[in-house]
């Protein structure tokens, strides 16, 4: 399998990030430890060895075998000793916390510290390698791996998080004779929150809910289909769905693991087809369809994927929490490079199970029937998504009665696959599927010995089928208009909430739109004055003016025992030209609602910015 280039540097960042998570510091304790003994052990060789010298009545060949012993046994090295004849010297020096003891402790976790570090990223790999080497024990390594890299981080937490602690006291300690106890209070609280994260993570349970938008198809509803598909399974010696969903989406998928679809949760397999396609396959190509997911259940492809996938997202949302819990985040690399991995691995293994299924369809069907509806499908998909983008990105408010998405792509397909863009599409196009990545259309044709001309997939694309199973489901048209309805509404409704961050606003419609999304928000201040957040700008009642949003550059939130503030950078420079001019909004009185107030002022700034960067680009129609 030959990964992208993009891939290859995310998992080579990956790997170097891991590296300095896992060992840095460690490393730099040790290091430190190794120095401030080899320091300690001079001074106090050299100290003794003055002692000794002191000493009148020893002779002079006993001095010099007393100062060979310490220089022999320096400190750094005494607490670890056995010598018998050592105990009270090492009793002397190694008592607990002591800084010898200290020291000592410090270097040997370190070394530890490293060795375990040395072996955990070993362990990764190798589990790793697993999951490239057998599928059947993907889901025993993803746990396996799971449960190490996040008991590991957790562990890894507290050990580097102790270290980081007695660092904040002991280099300053060390190299200046003074230390910050505010230092070592900041380092050990964000500790202490980090490892809270890393550890009750570990305990949370996420919930992984899958969800369709479609309608049941019952047996009495698609009489002939369900007949067809429970005919194919028995071909292939895999038990039929038990459910069949019909919707809008452009794929079709089969799954093993709970799915949502309405108010229902489907248990079982679950076979979903696409109604739009439906009515562009004709039913040999369906049908290859058909046997190219059977062929998924047949394989176990799918109840791998529901054991594997819940994992996957209580995996992905520790990863998550991981990072964004503070001082946890120093870990989070070594979670990445095991999550990458294994990403790569099930790539890899869901590009192998696409060709087979593909050639079992061929095998059951034919090759040109699985190779048709794979140029069918794939151009379906690339102009609805063409289109859909267009309408997006107009700047005029849709008429949901009026929108008619599916009609767009039935008048404008076979333009578009007349088209030079059409073919330059195709020839990167995949079919799309909400579990799988799957290879390009051009490699699945070739899997199947299909070898199509590039100026054929048009004429393919358009070609009206004879007879499709869509005539055959009896509710299909009015599953369709219940879907599209709600589909284009809430289409609809996103691009509108779109414009609310595209309009400047220019015109006094424009201006109610925004004003529906961003109305004035007023936040009380001391006494009776106010603060206004607008998408004008912020405006303060005690002064009567509005600091204008295109007159602001940065925002800063300052809190004061005299009163707080929102400190104003502005684009232009100050009066002495050294820098960047100033001004503060004054928000005394602001307290309780202070969190609420930077939301606001967050999002109606971010609105402003973003309507200014649209006024940046070509404008459609």
């Amino acid at each position: 399998m030959h990964l992208p280039s993009a891939l290859r540097a995310g998992l080579a960042k990956d790997f170097v990030y891991a590296l300095l998570a896992l060992f840095l510091i460690p490393a730099l304790t040790y290091g430190f430890t190794v120095y401030a003994q080899r320091d300690q052990d001079a001074n106090f060789v050299a100290g003794i060895s003055q002692r000794i010298d002191a000493e009148k009545g020893m002779p002079p060949a006993e001095k010099q075998a007393r100062k060979d012993y310490y220089r022999s046994n320096p400190p750094s090295t005494i607490c670890s000793s056995t010598d018998p004849e050592a105990q009270d010297y090492r009793e002397a020096l190694c008592e607990r916390y002591s800084d010898v003891w200290q020291f000592h402790m410090a270097r040997a976790v370190s070394f530890w510290t490293l060795v375990a570090s040395g072996v955990l990223l070993v362990a990764v790999l190798g589990l790793g390698a697993l999951a490239f080497a057998d599928r059947t024990l993907q889901y025993t390594s993803f746990v396996a791996g799971w449960r190490l890299t996040t008991c590991a981080s957790a562990a890894a937490l507290v050990v580097q998080g102790a270290m980081a602690v007695w660092l904040s006291f002991w280099v300053t300690a060390f190299f200046f004779h003074k230390y910050s106890p505010k230092l070592i209070i900041v380092v050990g609280l964000a500790v202490a929150v980090g490892v809270f994260v890393a550890v009750a993570g570990i305990f949370k349970r996420v919930q992984s809910d899958n969800h369709a938008v479609g309608e049941l198809v019952s047996e009495d509803d698609a009489p002939l289909l369900w007949k067809r598909i429970r005919h194919m399974a028995q071909r292939l010696k895999t038990e039929p769905p038990k459910n069949i969903v019909a919707g809008i989406d452009a794929n079709f998928f089969v799954t093993e693991a709970p799915l949502t679809v309405g108010n229902h949760t489907l248990t079982g397999r679950t076979l979903f087809v696409s109604l739009p396609l439906l009515r562009i396959l004709d039913q040999a190509e369906a049908d290859a369809v058909f046997g190219h997911e059977l062929a998924h259940l047949r394989g176990g492809d799918t109840q791998s994927s529901a054991r594997l996938g819940p994992k996957l997202v209580q995996f992905d949302h520790y990863r998550h929490a991981i990072r964004s819990g503070g001082l946890s985040a120093v870990v989070s690399p070594v979670l990445d490079l095991y999550r990458t991995i294994f990403e790569i691995a099930l790539a890899r293994d869901s590009r192998e199970r696409e060709f087979k299924a593909d050639r079992i369809a061929a095998k059951l069907i034919s090759p040109a029937a699985i190779a048709q509806s794979l140029v069918k499908i794939a151009a379906y998909a690339q102009y609805r998504f063409k289109i859909e983008d267009e309408l997006f990105g107009r700047n005029e408010r849709h008429d949901t009665t009026t929108l008619g998405i599916a009609r767009f792509v039935a008048q404008g397909l076979a333009p578009y696959a007349a088209s030079d863009d059409f073919l330059d599409a195709m020839k990167t196009a995949n079919v799309p599927h909400p579990f799988d990545s799957h290879p390009a259309m051009p490699e699945r044709l070739r899997n199947v010995g299909m070898a199509l001309k590039e100026q054929d997939y048009g004429a393919i694309a358009v070609r009206a089928p004879a007879a499709t199973w869509v005539q055959e489901i009896l509710t299909a048209d009015a599953i369709e208009q219940r879907l599209w309805s709600d589909y284009e509404q809430q289409f609809a409704q996103d691009h509108e909430r779109s414009l609310a961050y595209r309009y400047e606003p220019a015109t006094d419609e424009e201006r109610a739109l925004v004003l529906r999304y961003f109305p004035p928000v007023v936040f009380a201040l001391k006494g009776e004055n106010t603060v206004e957040v607008s998408i004008d700008g912020i405006r303060t009642s005690a002064d009567e003016t509005t600091v204008f949003w295109d007159a602001i550059k940065a925002l800063e939130f300052k809190e004061s025992s005299f009163g707080n503030a929102l400190v104003v950078t502005h684009p232009e420079k100050n009066a002495l030209g050294l820098g960047a001019k100033t001004s503060k909004i004054k928000l005394s009185g602001l307290t309780k609602e202070k969190d609420q107030f930077n939301a606001v002022v967050g999002a109606y700034w971010q609105r402003h910015q973003i309507m200014r960067a649209q006024q940046q680009q070509p404008q459609e129609g």
